[in-house]
Order: C-alpha cells, then structure tokens, then sequence
C-alpha cells in the first residue's frame, strides 16, 4: 500500500437519464474486470450497485453506489449514480468527488432531460467529461444521430473514439480508433472477442477520427503541434500523454461505444479509462477556503491530510458510513484519528474501506485521489471537511444540493411515533440533503420536503424500517398572508368594571397599505400625553401579537403601518394588558375595514421537456392559474419558465411525469406573493371556518 500514488488512480462518476444503462454498464464492468462470476440485472433485483431492500423492490438506482477496481496497475473508483429526477443530488454530488464524468447516452433514445442536468453539473464543476452512446444493439440505435445531437447540445469537442461495427441486430463490435483496431465479439455476454484489422468499409472513418483527436490533442503541446504541422508523426506516447491533457481541460470530449447487456466493447472501455481518464494529478489542485480567502489544494502525498465527506450511507450490518474523497496527503488507520475542521472533533478511526457496491474491502492506508467509506464516524455530516489535527486549516465548498420540488405535510399515526419522530428525522436528513423538514408555525404543518413523490415515498417506507416510525401524509396548506387595500382607522376601547380595580384602555389607529414585501411599521403619533408614554410599547406589542393570525381567515397581516395618533387612560385601572385588548379590538375592525385580502406565495418554475411534450406543459400551466414568463431551446429539449402560486404545484412532480412518460423535470423556487382571486379566497375563508367551528 505505500506504494501507491495519486498519478495511479482514476475516478469516474456515472451518469446519465434513468434507463440509460449505467448499471448493467457496472455490472459489465465488474465482471469483465473478473470480480463477479455473472451479471446481474436490475429487474432481477441481483445488482452490485442496487443492493438497498427498495433498489431491489423498484428496480431503480436510489443511491449512488462505489464500486472499487483493480487494473492495468491502476485503483480505479467507479460511483454509479442514480438517473431519475428524485435523486439528482446523488448524481450531482458524485460528479463533484469523482476526477471524470463517464455520461451515457441512449442511442435509441438520445439526448434526455436528466442527460442535460448531469451535463450542467459538469460544466458547474469543470469536470472532464468522456460519453459513451449505450445500447448499439438495440432496435433504432442511432451511432451517427446521437453523436450529432451531443455535438449541437453540448459540445463540438466531443469526438468519437470507438465507432460502432454496424447497428441494432447487425451490431458486432467497436472499432477503436487510435489503436486502428477492430474487436468483433460473441454477443452472447460473455465478453470474448477478436482483434482484427478495421473493415474496409469504416476505414476512411476511423482515419479522419483519429486525425480530428489528434489535432485536438497536440494543441496542448506547442513543441509537439511544431512538430506535427511539420508533417512529423505523433507517437503512441505523445498522443497518450496530450489526449489526457485535452480530456482534463475539457478540451477534447471522447465519444465511447458498445453494448453493457450484450457486453461488447466493455473491455476496451476499461482499458481507455486506465490509459487515458484524467487522474488526481492530471486534474491538478482544487480551490478550498481559508477564511475569506481561497487556497488551492494540490493531490500531493506529502501534504496534510485532507478530505471531503460527500455521502453518509446507514448499512443494516455495519452502521453508519461516510464516504470520502482524499484530495491531499495520505493517512494509516492504525489507531490514529481524523478531525472534523468544520466541528473541531476528533474522530477515532477503526478502518477505511474500499467498497464495491454493499461490500467494503478494509486497507491501511488511503492518498489522495482515493473515494472510499470510513465506518461510525459520530460528527462528521455531508459538506465536511476532514484534516489531522493541527493539519489542514482550510474547507471544501459545501455541495450544492437542488431545492426540494415536492412537499408533504406528515402525521404520526400514534403517540409512539410521534415520539420517536424526532430521531427518526434527525437522522434521515443527516444521510438525505436533498431533503428538508420544517414545522411550520402559521399551518402548524411538520412538512417533509424532497425532490419528488417517489424519493418521499422511499424515505417514510425506510424509516417505518429502520426507526419504527409509521406516518401518515396529507397536502400541506398554503401558507396564505393576509394584507390590506386602503387607508381605515378604527377606535378599540376595553373598559371592565367588575368590583376592584378595574381595566381600562382606549386607543385609536390608523392602519395604512404598504408595497409588497414592506412587513409591518409602527408609528407613534401620540401628542398631548393622550396616552402615558410606558403604555405605548403595549400597543405596538398587541399589534405585533394580533397580525400573527389576522381576521380574514387567520392567516399572518403582512404589508401595513399602523399609526397610534389618540387614546386616554385611567389613572387606577388602565394596565398594559388593558391596552393590549383595546388594541386588538382596534385592529381587528381596522383591518376590516381597510378592504382586507388575502396574498398567495407564487413560485418560480423551470420546467425541461422534450419537444413534443410542449403543447401538454404549456396548457396545463394555464390551468394551473401560471403565467409562461419565456421559453428557450436546448436540442429537442424545451425549457419553459414559468410562475404559478404555490397552492397550484404540491403534486406537479407526479403530474408532469404522468404527463411526459417520465421525461420532464423541473425545479421551483419562491418567488414573492400575489392577490388571491376572489373565487378562490372565498373558499379559503369558508374552509377555515369550517375548522373554527370543528375545533
């Protein structure tokens, strides 16, 4: 193990839309590399990758899943990440950790939304990218199609390497360019192939694929690009050399092909990913904060330790695992600790492991540019930095994860839940950032929040497992505000006379509009002494008390000034408490009397579609109430924008999937708040009438 060095390792997150092929390509992988005796699938439920009890159940990837390989001399780490809309932060979190993006591409089905999202979280992160077009063997696979649409959206530095020996049922093999070689295989899965000369007929082909990388590639070595326009020949080593320069600074983009269930042309994808995917020295150092500075980390063994948590896994067997990447020094496990810079802890390691899907291999020692899982760290949290103590000063960027899209309000269906809530909570957002819990202090909601109906349906059904928490869910309400149209004032006067001393206090305000988004003002326009300066405060206080739940439909008073200008008093029985009930009855007529309405929160909404899905989104939007603010052409994706309130959009993940087969995405952000319609305010009000009179 000491010999081990980052320039040695090679890590790659795949990624792709759901469907694409990723797994059954890890499961290519893994058996041709001879670390599985047959490939499983994943409608078999027998997967490397998806080994979690609901991976299995939905035949989907959840989680992204590290598989560890050993070849060419090379450590080479592999995150199979999931493709499906509701776990995009997996997908985005292992293209932040991982040195290259392995992005695949149907080529029946070509370029798809979730395609596009993990393309931007290349760009986001300036991550090499390398893309293989899956499923050549499939009926209307489209080599030269799907190319194309690659180039057009995404970029014309994508150059092909591999070229396919026909298409669909007359699919035989890849031709690999830059060895001149064509590999003609069995089909039958077993990965046997011949060596051969390239076929006539794609000869021309191959040599001006292999002249276009070639240009691109000396054009990182002006001595080389000399020699070259010179007329001079590229070795095999310079070209070797050049080609991962070009694939780590983004200027070259190979295009990869072959067949996972088939298993043709895997080999020849391993062994471009040991010859010429980028490694840790190849990508060179990362930027980290220090301070309100940046500094730059390089992937050198002789530097402090430092790492980066990106995912936390609860395994039924082992515990907790947090799962790192090394980006300098190296560190043993034996007896030693690492410390969390962001909690200043110390944790006690027992082990590191190097996983291949639920199985971990313990090893002594890690360097930088390894991905790997430590077990029952206790502080350390996703977007933490680890260091040894008196080491490295400085932090990771935190990961950025997409906000929640769809929203729950949950309900524990005993007292026993409802106590072991909390925990069960607690823990799932500790291993889950793509989801966020909130109790909501206007509806009284406790509202689960994730990235569509499917990712919230997985997390209660795991912590009904796990936790022995059982919740029942229901549509959360619309955290409606109240708000005003004119100018009123209104007089409250609280007098008691009940035998003692009694209560009395008198005020007078005015309630004035304000622009949207102003909150609340006070305004002490007393003169005269009207009313003694140390009951004042009781009024605003009353005020501030009152607007929590306004007198429309109960729902917070945003938007206006309230300007206390008369009053009187008693010299006995006046009280701030009695000022604060003269100020509520104040208010409440007040604010009726001022044209009171409600205010709706109103979303930003991006939504992706393919073309011909168009037509349905747009429409549907205008039956959401939802203003189409532009739209903008990706290839044959469509990007629409949007606003629509937020009354209108709980269950839109789960509508716009049964809308586009599956193929739309979208995300939403708060905007600000709007006027309720009238037809639908009365509704509002009538409803929480209802529950006035049911309570």
């Amino acid at each position: 193990m000491g010999s081990r060095q980052p320039e040695n390792t090679r890590s790659f997150a795949l990624a792709a839309h759901g469907g694409a092929g990723k797994t059954a390509l890890a499961e290519a992988m893994l058996f041709c590399n001879g670390q599985i005796s047959r490939m499983g699938k994943a409608e078999s439920g027998n997967t490397v990758s998806d080994f979690s009890i609901e991976e299995q159940k939905r035949q989907i990837s959840i989680g992204a899943s590290l598989l560890t390989m050993e070849r060419g001399g090379k450590t080479v780490f592999a995150l199979d990440a999931p493709g499906f809309a509701d776990f995009t932060s997996e997908m985005s979190a292992s293209i932040r950790v991982a040195d290259t993006t392995l992005l695949l591409v149907s080529a029946v089905d070509g370029v798809e939304v979730q395609t596009g999202r993990a393309w931007e979280y290349t760009v986001e992160n300036n991550a090499p990218v390398v893309f293989y077009i899956s499923k050549m063997d499939r009926e209307n696979a489209d080599f030269a199609k799907v190319l194309e649409d690659i180039k057009g959206q995404f970029s014309p530095n994508a150059l092909p390497v591999f070229l396919p020996i026909g298409a669909a049922a007359s699919f035989k093999g890849v031709v690999d360019v830059l060895k001149g070689k064509a590999y003609t295989y069995t089909l039958d899965g077993s990965g046997k192939f011949t060596e051969g000369d390239v076929p006539a007929d794609m000869a021309d082909a191959a040599a001006a694929a292999k002249e276009a990388l070639t240009e691109a590639a000396v054009e990182m070595d002006d001595a080389l690009m000399e020699r070259y326009l010179d007329g001079e020949a590229v070795s095999d080593a310079d070209l070797t050399r050049t080609i991962r320069a070009a694939i780590a600074g983004r200027r070259i983009m190979p295009v990869l092909t072959g067949s996972a269930t088939a298993n043709a042309g895997v080999h020849q994808l391993l062994n471009f990913i040991v010859d010429y995917f980028p490694s840790p020295v190849d990508r060179g150092a990362v930027k980290a904060e220090k301070g309100d500075s940046l500094v730059e980390v390089a992937p050198d063994v002789s530097s402090p330790f430092s790492a980066l948590c990106f995912k936390i896994m609860v395994d039924p067997y082992v515990g907790k695992l947090s799962f790192i990447r090394v980006y300098s020094g190296k560190m043993s496990s034996d007896g030693s600790s690492v410390y969390n810079v962001k909690k200043s802890e110390d944790e006690r390691i027992s082990t590191f492991k190097f996983m291949t899907g639920k199985e971990g291999r313990d090893v002594k020692e890690i360097v930088a540019g390894d991905i790997l899982a430590i077990p029952k760290l206790q502080s350390t949290k996703v977007g933490h930095t680890l260091a040894v103590k008196g080491g490295a000063s400085y932090v990771f960027p935190h990961i950025e994860f997409p906000p929640p899209v769809y929203s729950v309000a949950v309900v524990a269906k005993s007292r026993a839940d409802e106590d072991k809530l909390g925990n069960a909570i607690s823990k799932t957002l500790e291993e889950d950032r793509s989801l966020t819990f909130e109790k909501n202090s206007e509806t009284n909601d406790n509202v689960l929040s994730g990235m569509g109906d499917m990712h919230i349906d997985i997390v209660l059904a795991k912590m009904k497992e796990r936790y022995g928490v059982e919740l029942d869910t229901k549509t959360p309400q619309v955290p409606y505000r109240e708000t005003i149209k004119k100018t009123s004032e209104a007089q409250g006067k609280h007098k008691k006379q009940s035998g003692g001393r009694g209560q009395y206090g008198d005020v007078s305000i005015r309630y004035f509009p304000l622009e949207r988004g102003a909150g609340f003002e006070f305004v002490d326009k007393i003169v005269g002494g009207a009313i003694p300066n140390n009951y004042i405060p009781a009024v605003e206080k009353g005020l501030r008390e009152y607007m929590k739940k306004g007198p429309l439909a109960g729902f917070p008073v945003v938007d206006f000034k309230a300007e206390l200008f008369f009053g009187s008093y008693h010299d006995v029985d006046s009280s701030e408490m009695s000022f604060k009930l003269a100020t509520r009855l104040s208010f409440k007529k007040g604010i009726m009397d001022a044209m009171p309405v409600l205010l709706e929160p109103i979303m930003n909404v991006e939504v992706i579609v393919p073309d011909q899905y168009m037509g349905d989104v747009m429409g549907d939007f205008n039956g959401r109430r939802g203003r189409v603010m532009g739209m903008e052409a990706r290839g044959r994706l469509q990007v629409v924008k949007a606003q629509a309130p937020l009354a209108e959009m709980f269950r839109y993940a789960i509508i716009l999937r049964s809308m586009t087969s599956g193929q739309g995405n979208f995300s939403m952000i708060h905007s600000h708040y709007e006027e309720v319609p009238a037809d639908i305010t009365k509704k509002v009000i009538a409803a929480h009438k209802q529950e006035e009179e049911e309570e």
